[in-house]
């Protein structure tokens, strides 16, 4: 029964009513003309399998239509700048507000940008520093490592009267290093790996790609003229060996051809070390990689600061010593100043450091290299800007931001994300952490399966709702693993004397060998440092890591993994022709985009823009070569299946090729069914990228699935396994499948040490180590060796404490 609607009361207000993000018909990837309407003012938990399409709905159709459409204000004439942003395949989109993206990508790699570049809190403390500083150096870009100092002076025509010319001198004084120009490192040349000083240039002494074979590159040093070509280089003298390495550039004539000599040290300086090193041809970057030391600038010692801006002091602490240390001993020291002439400066800096506390990153300093980062802390640093905003009813975007948190520090991020929401945002999160779903106002589960199989809205509402809902996420939401019965018992260790690493104390520590081991302790404690700076990488140990993988953007798993060769050669010996016409890279390509799918316009200074190629429309392949088939299909349609479906392909039919299903059930293993072939790897994320890459190790001799029987146990490890959180960005569901090829990679012989947070993986080991007690300077010291059972049962550690809630115990 309907009310009457009262007079007394005002009616509501039509602006009011947009109060929901409305998406209709999505069909971005694999979304399945997804229909749904998003609660605003609350916190929007999207979960589901990995692959389910979370990331397509949120960051591809909602973010990326708010940025389009803000671009759409600028004026024409600013927009011919900006890069031109397609519109996501969507029928219908409103009630949208301006989106920010906080996503899990790596911070530029550049020295020059640090956690204090990121956040402002350099800016801030260069002001303080110009304002308060002992003695007084100069105005805030005196203390900018990334500002040159400069004198220039000259003559300018002035009219005062009559014309005449008057004497400029302009000064600016900056503070960067004139040494390592604020790179706070300098490289250096190992001249040794240059040549082979035991034979001639005649004998073809010269290491360095291009510089071998007779090329031009060796004839200009064979026929310079400084030195004897057929005398060993270890018999030169000071002055020819100085003419070889450091020679100044010399103008002279070789074969009636005018060239330029110069010493090979500055030459390969300006041909190979001004390049990106990730863009080298993998013969150069190997070269590079061997050859160039670095270490820190003798003038600066690592500060990247001129010797002015190191002198000016605040209370005895230079602004260098102020962004050594940690970011929590930073903000007490910040807090004890009482100057009134900058009181609001101080404020806003205070805010500032105490946000980096408060998130979980207090034990980091602003000199950190944020290409250091790891994509969980770069997300974190990220947020830095936002908690303090004055802006409101603004749609955030998380991607996972829990990745790399200890349980313990979970709960402070929940409180983060609340209190965006509290604030009048929307805040949409796309998580897989029960402790986060947990907290959601609103939660759309995506799948029901991967790829294909998902890209559909199985449940929408409450949490309580999703528990009782039978999806997938619903299903395992509660799931907790238990502690083993038995653990294995190790056959041998790794010991580690004294590591030092980065914040770690002399720690002694046996790993054990033949088990699985779990290293664990809150963000921040020396856990990457122990294993990744003290595990000696002898062979036999495979370090398994999130790092990206080296590769152009043709890149993808089907050529990472090397499974592009079987298939090219199944539809070669299919069709009668050459493989090197299935490969995009070779004679198949589309001539138009070269086989990239995409033309890629570099924009300079912007970021470059791709539009797919008309011409073979993004399937890579001229299109000769795409009527040729194999099982019914082409080679693009190959590379556009998923892992899964490739997986049933190539096992039976005519399709049926034994060397690409192998590789493909390896994927499988690891989590990734729901990969294309055909993806590059610049889209994968970090936890993507790990377990590629151990799918690849695990073809290795010795591997799992490569002929060694399960269970059986060889006297002599051949591997030691290193995993750096293999469960980030893993569907609870997805979780138990990782547990089980973590059991088999043991039990095929294989010793495997993982640094993670899961509770699940805990309670699965067979053996824990727990660093800590805190971050940084308070962590660095082993607060628990033993079995997970022991660790439940004394409680002893924060870690203990949240994995016997975990257990239940």
């Amino acid at each position: 029964m309907s009310s009457a609607p009262r007079p007394d009361l005002p009616a509501q207000h039509a602006a009011d009513g947009h109060d929901r993000i409305r998406v209709h018909g999505a069909r971005e990837n694999n979304l399945k003309d997804v229909s749904i309407e998003l609660p605003k003012r609350r916190l929007t938990v999207f979960t589901g399998v990995s692959g389910s399409g979370k990331s397509s709905l949120v960051f591809d159709t909602v973010a990326a239509e708010s940025q389009r459409l803000i671009n759409e204000t600028y004026s024409a004439f600013v927009q011919g700048f900006m890069p031109t942003l397609a519109r996501p395949e969507v029928d219908v989109l409103d009630g949208l507000t301006t989106v920010i993206s906080v996503d899990q990508q790596r911070m530029g790699a550049d020295p020059r940008s640090t956690v204090g570049t990121a956040t402002d809190a350099n800016a801030m403390l260069r002001i303080l520093f110009s304002r308060l500083g002992k003695p007084y150096v100069g105005p805030p870009g005196a203390f900018a490592f990334n500002v040159p100092s400069v004198s220039a002076s000259g003559a300018i025509k002035v009219e005062r009267g009559a014309k005449k010319a008057e004497k400029v001198t302009f000064n600016r004084v900056g503070g960067m290093c004139p040494r390592c120009e604020g790179r706070g490192a300098v490289s250096d040349l190992d001249p040794a790996q240059l040549y082979d000083n035991s034979k001639s240039i005649n004998e073809g002494a010269f290491t360095i790609p291009g510089y071998t074979g007779g090329g031009w590159n060796s004839r200009l040093y064979a026929e310079s003229g400084f030195f004897d070509p057929d005398k060993p280089i270890r018999r030169f003298t000071e002055r020819e060996l100085h003419d070889l390495l450091h020679r100044e550039p010399t103008r002279m004539k070789i074969a009636g051809i005018n060239m330029t000599y110069e010493g090979l040290i500055p030459r390969i300086r300006k041909s190979m070390l001004s390049k990106d090193k990730e863009a080298m041809q993998p013969h150069v970057r190997a070269f590079v990689e061997r050859a160039v030391t670095f270490a820190a600038c003798p003038d600066c010692d690592g500060t990247r600061l001129a010797e002015h801006a190191r002198a000016a002091k605040i209370e005895k602490l230079s602004i260098a010593d102020a962004c050594r240390m940690e970011i929590r001993d930073l903000a007490d020291w910040v807090r004890g100043l009482a100057q009134p002439s900058v009181a609001p400066l101080l404020g806003a800096l205070q805010h500032t450091l105490d946000s980096f506390v408060e998130i979980g990153l207090g034990y980091l300093s602003l000199d950190r290299p944020a290409g250091t980062l790891s994509g969980g802390e770069a997300q974190r640093v990220k947020m830095i800007r936002h908690l303090g905003s004055s802006l409101t009813d603004v749609t955030y975007v998380f991607d996972e931001p829990t990745a790399g948190l200890h349980p313990h520090d979970i709960q402070r991020m929940n409180g983060l994300l609340r209190r965006l929401r509290d604030k009048g945002n929307t805040v949409l999160v796309v998580e897989h952490k029960p402790e986060v779903i947990e907290i959601a106002d609103h939660v759309v589960d995506l799948g029901p399966g991967a790829g294909t199989a998902g890209g559909t809205v199985c449940f929408e509402g409450t949490v309580d709702g999703l528990r009782g809902s039978g999806t997938v996420t619903g299903r395992h939401l509660d799931d907790r693993a238990s502690l083993k019965a038995a653990v294995r018992e190790p056959n041998g260790a790794l010991e580690i004397r004294g590591a030092c690493a980065n914040n770690l104390r002399d720690v002694d520590v046996d790993i054990p060998l033949g088990v699985l081991t779990v290293i664990t302790g809150v963000a921040g404690s020396g856990k990457s440092s122990l294993v990744h700076g003290s595990v000696p990488a002898e062979s036999g140990v495979v370090s398994v890591d999130q790092s990206p993988i080296r590769g152009s953007r043709r890149s993808n798993p089907a050529t990472y993994t090397g499974l592009l060769d079987p298939i090219r050669k199944a539809f070669a010996k299919a069709n009668g022709v050459k493989p090197a016409l299935f490969s995009a890279n070779s004679e198949g390509a589309c001539p138009t985009c070269n086989g990239a799918g995409v033309i890629y316009t570099d924009l300079g200074m912007m970021a470059g823009v791709s539009t797919t190629c008309e011409d073979c429309e993004g399937k890579r392949f001229d299109a000769s070569v795409l009527e040729y088939r194999l099982g019914g299909r082409d080679i693009s349609e190959v590379l556009a299946l998923p892992v899964a479906e490739a997986e049933a392909f190539f096992a039976e039919g005519e399709a049926r090729t034994p060397a690409a299903h192998k590789i493909l059930r390896r994927l499988a293993d690891v989590g990734l069914g729901y990969l294309t072939l055909g993806q590059p790897l610049t889209t994968l994320s970090g936890g993507e990228r790990q377990r590629l890459k151990l799918a690849t190790h695990m073809a290795e001799k010795g591997g799992v699935g490569s002929g060694t029987r399960a269970g059986s146990r060889s006297s002599r490890l051949d591997h030691v396994y290193v995993l750096d959180e293999p469960t980030a960005g893993l569907h609870l569901a997805d979780v138990e499948q990782l547990l089980g090829l973590l059991d088999r990679l043991v039990d095929s012989g294989k010793s495997v040490i993982v640094v993670e947070h899961h509770q699940a993986v805990m309670a699965h080991a067979d053996w824990i180590i727990d660093l800590g007690p805190g971050a940084g300077h308070d962590g660095g010291r082993i607060v628990f060796e033993g079995t997970p059972a022991d660790l439940v049962a004394t409680r002893a550690t924060v870690t203990g404490e949240h994995l016997a809630a975990y257990v239940g115990a």
